[in-house]
């Protein structure tokens, strides 16, 4: 599929149109769940790895740890061999998604841009301690444009766009899409109908873990993994983000 994104060079993607794909959905056509990918090794150094031109030239997959983890999550999800299995391009996603095609027997893995990590911008190859930098601009409705920071809007448009572009090409099945904190935090709020600016008072996904979203139902780690995942505080409020290290 193509992606939605316009990029400029050197800086983070922009949306064309920054909107909720799924604003007026009463119901979905197929059974959405998400899985963040397992525990990477940019995970293990406390880097971030947010461009696809850094994981293309680095050895950021996964790590031992993350492809127990989702081994682990495959084997307890009970998504049907049909499913469709969606994921980023980024290498620790695709490790995931092949793992847990393997495992289901599933046909083969759909790759889509849209499904990336958030790009965050000047802190490329930071300590991810900086995440927390860009949650509090997020919280404060600032925009995110001079540190190149790809804006939860933007986000939340091609998220939801691929979730739209499914229903269109799919109905009756499971789909799974393989992806990011942040970017599944932010399409829970999509999901939600919530302004994905506040995606940290969403409960995030543990690496690995696997959830159902459906529309305008509040999530909750599933038993599974909640071992993995740590507390956050609900909020009626807009929503996304992910653990402190996407």
């Amino acid at each position: 599929m193509p992606s939605s994104q316009e990029t400029t060079p050197g800086r983070s993607p922009r949306a064309r149109a920054a909107v909720n794909h799924l604003i007026g959905s009463v119901s979905l056509a197929n059974r959405f769940s998400v899985m963040r990918h397992g525990q990477s090794k940019a995970n293990v150094a406390g880097v971030i790895v947010s461009r696809i031109e850094t994981d293309r030239g680095g050895d950021y997959g996964l790590s031992e740890a993350g492809r127990r983890q989702v081994l682990a999550a495959a084997r307890q999800c009970g998504l049907p061999p049909d499913t469709v299995i969606c994921s980023s391009d980024f290498s620790r996603a695709r490790q995931t998604a092949e793992i847990v095609r393997g495992c289901l027997g599933a046909r083969e893995v759909m790759v889509d841009e849209a499904l990336r990590e958030r790009c965050f911008g000047d802190w490329e190859g930071s300590a991810t301690t900086n995440y927390e930098r860009v949650w509090a601009a997020d919280a404060a409705g600032e925009g995110q444009s001079d540190d190149g920071v790809e804006s939860t809007a933007a986000v939340l448009d091609r998220a939801t766009r691929l979730v739209a572009d499914l229903e269109w090409r799919y109905s009756g099945l499971d789909i799974l899409l393989v992806s990011h904190g942040d970017t599944l935090q932010i399409l829970q709020a999509g999901f939600l109908s919530l302004d994905p600016s506040g995606h940290r008072r969403l409960p995030h996904l543990a690496t690995g873990e696997i959830r159902r979203l459906r529309l305008g139902e509040q999530v909750r780690p599933s038993v599974s993994q909640r071992a993995w995942t740590r507390s956050a505080p609900i909020s009626s409020k807009p929503a996304p983000p992910s653990g402190s290290d996407t």
